[in-house]
Order: C-alpha cells, then structure tokens, then sequence
C-alpha cells in the first residue's frame, strides 16, 4: 500500500517513492516529527527517572509496602483513554478545575493546559510520565532485588553517603536495567497516540500533533491511505533502528 495511491472499490494505482517523498516533504509530519521527538525524550527521560526514584523509595521487604507499590502500578494497568479522561478533568482550565485551583494557592493564575499552544505538549507529556514511570519502576525494583547488601554495609562502614552509594553501587547495579527501560521508554515514545489523541486530538493548532496523530488523520480522516502506510513504514524502520543502536551500546559496554 505503501507503493500505491490507494482507491478503496475502485483499484489501487502503482506511485512507486511518491508517498515516501510526500510524507518526507510534508510540513505537516515535519512538526509531528519535532513533536514527537520533543515529547519522546522528555517523557522518556522523566519517565526512567521518575521509576528509579519510586523504585528507590518503595524498595525494601516490609510487607506494608506491597500496598503503597499496587497502588503507584495502577496507572499502568488502567485504560490509556481512561487515563486521559480523567486528565482532562484534572486540567480543566476554569479556575475551579483541579490544577488550578492547586496552583491558585500559591498565586499562580489559571492556566489553560490543553488550549495554549505552548503547554499543551508539556501537559501531553505530564500524563505520560504519570502513565509510565510505575512499569519502569517494576523493573527497577527486580533489579535491585539482584543487588549484594553487604555492599551497602560496607559503603555505610567507610562513611560513604546516601547519594554516594547510589551513584556508586546502585546504579552500575542496576546497568542492564537501565538499557532495557531506556530502549523500551524510546520505542514506546515513537510510537505514542492514545494519550495525545485523547487530551488534545493533535491540536490546538497542530502543537501537540506526533507522527502516530498524524499517520492516523492521514490515513483515516483523509484517506490517504498510501501516504499513511509509508509513514508507517518509517515508523517501523525508525524503531529497528533506534533498537539495534541501543543494543550495540549496550553490548559494546559489557565488552569492556
């Protein structure tokens, strides 16, 4: 499909490059390539970070934690439209809404999150990182589970502190882990639509627009069925390639 100009009912005709060229040329998936990037990195960064640090937090083998650590996952194990819905309310822009009128008390005037042009991404990737960090964090604490606490006793015999200890034995602990949810954090940022699709629709003004959206409204809202598939098929490549990068580092630095 991706070769064709694609005519449901009444025969599809051979492009050849013309729907690659079209979507490379295209201001339109420019944006949605800037967007996506943008949202990608920040959300997969603060995704990761936030993960390491509730993974630090909620390790340990109290059994009173089994709780607080269910109710951190929930976010991942709800609907991703169930998700957004309930953002939406929480970004309502009245200043009765729900971040307003947190934001209210210390003097900050009411924000419309999902209508200014120039936030509307941030809170995109807000709800992302909510949505993500509980799965990485999963991970994270398997990891730690594998980490030698007399290492721990020693740092804290040489007066080692808690950062020290962090930086020193908790994270090259936790190395494979690292690259594991980082590959999975940067190929789940590719490919994200539920969220935007649900808290924005791509708007306003094509700001929070990513190539997933706009694969979706070239494809289905406008039937350029073509165009969308060869998109499409960059998409994939983009992913196997981001995957074997990410995978030679990794191997390149167990070698030594």
């Amino acid at each position: 499909m991706s070769f064709q100009e694609v005519s449901p009912f009444l025969g599809n005709q051979w492009v050849g490059w013309e729907n690659y060229a079209t979507v490379l040329t295209n201001s339109r998936f420019h944006q949605a390539v800037s967007n996506t990037l943008v949202l990608g990195v920040g959300q997969s960064f603060g995704a990761v970070l936030v993960g390491f640090i509730l993974a630090l937090l909620l390790e340990g083998p109290s059994r009173s934690l089994w709780f607080v650590r269910t109710a951190v996952f929930l976010p991942v194990v709800t609907a991703s439209a169930v998700v957004g819905e309930i953002w939406r309310i929480i970004y309502f822009p009245s200043p009765d809404g729900f971040m307003n009128k947190v934001l209210g008390l210390v003097g900050i005037d009411p924000i419309r999150y999902l209508e200014d042009t120039s936030v509307a991404l941030y809170a995109v990737m807000t709800v992302g990182i909510w949505s993500s960090a509980p799965y990485y964090m999963v991970i994270f604490l398997a990891g730690l589970a594998g980490v030698d606490r007399t290492l721990y006793e020693a740092a804290a015999i040489d007066g080692a502190r808690l950062r020290h200890r962090i930086v020193s034995i908790t994270i090259p602990a936790l190395r494979p882990a690292i690259m594991i949810v980082s590959i999975l954090a940067a190929v789940r940022a590719l490919r994200i639509f539920t969220d935007v699709w649900v808290l924005t629709g791509g708007g306003p003004a094509g700001s929070t627009q990513v190539w997933m959206t706009q694969i979706y409204t070239q494809g289905f809202e406008r039937n350029n069925l073509g165009v969308a598939s060869a998109a499409s098929i960059l998409l994939l490549i983009a992913s196997v390639l981001l995957t074997v990068v990410a995978i030679y580092f990794t191997r390149n630095k167990e070698d030594r």
